[in-house]
């Protein structure tokens, strides 16, 4: 079945949905520790989640990059991430999508959520022709995800170094078993319609 051009793909449940963020794991790990983010975590800064396990294994490396050793799977509330959906702008001017672009300008500058799509991934970490969601929090956004929204985390990159060592060993079968369940995320039109250009 091919995939939407543009999609939220997600592990979720009926009231949570899993985002993944990479850490140094002097942030990484106290927040695995203890279930929520530490005081280190710098509420004032935007953070990036994704819904994508594969997405967040390219962007950290599997988890060798540096400063992105540790592999957080956060699960939040799906009632914070359509908050946020709801008041994100598109990270870069689209026409058809704003009137112009002084318009997106003023939008970006006040929305405490952004959103990017860009190419999901492979298993050996190759662009798909199909995207994937990056959701940029901050301000009230990132208090919230840090405080309120967030129900659990846990510490995935063993799961990370696992897949990318079947990956390397072209047992991509049994990797792609391993990997989170994503599936379409049941979003209305009211809920994507403002972050959707015309066209695909």
């Amino acid at each position: 079945m091919q995939e939407a051009h543009r999609e939220i793909r997600a592990a979720y449940a009926a009231s949570t949905v899993t985002v993944y963020q990479a850490y140094a794991p002097e942030i990484g790990l106290p927040a695995v520790r203890e279930g929520r983010f530490p005081a280190a975590w710098k509420r004032g800064r935007m953070t990036w989640i994704k819904p994508s396990f594969l997405w967040m294994m390219y962007r950290c490396g599997w988890a060798t990059k540096p400063g992105q050793e540790t592999v957080l799977a956060v699960e939040i509330s799906r009632d914070g991430f359509e908050w946020a959906l709801r008041n994100a702008c598109l990270s870069s001017y689209v026409p058809g999508v704003h009137p112009d672009r002084a318009t997106w300008q003023r939008r970006l500058k006040r929305s405490p959520t952004r959103i990017q799509w860009d190419p999901e991934r492979d298993l050996r970490l190759q662009p798909l022709p199909y995207r994937s969601l990056q959701l940029g929090l901050s301000g009230e956004a990132a208090r919230r995800y840090a405080d309120e929204w967030t129900v659990g985390i846990r510490n995935v990159t063993p799961l990370a170094h696992e897949v990318h060592a079947l990956v390397g060993d072209s047992d991509l079968d049994s990797a792609q078993r391993l990997l989170p369940q994503e599936r379409p995320y049941p979003a209305d039109d009211g809920l994507l319609s403002h972050l959707r250009p015309c066209r695909p």
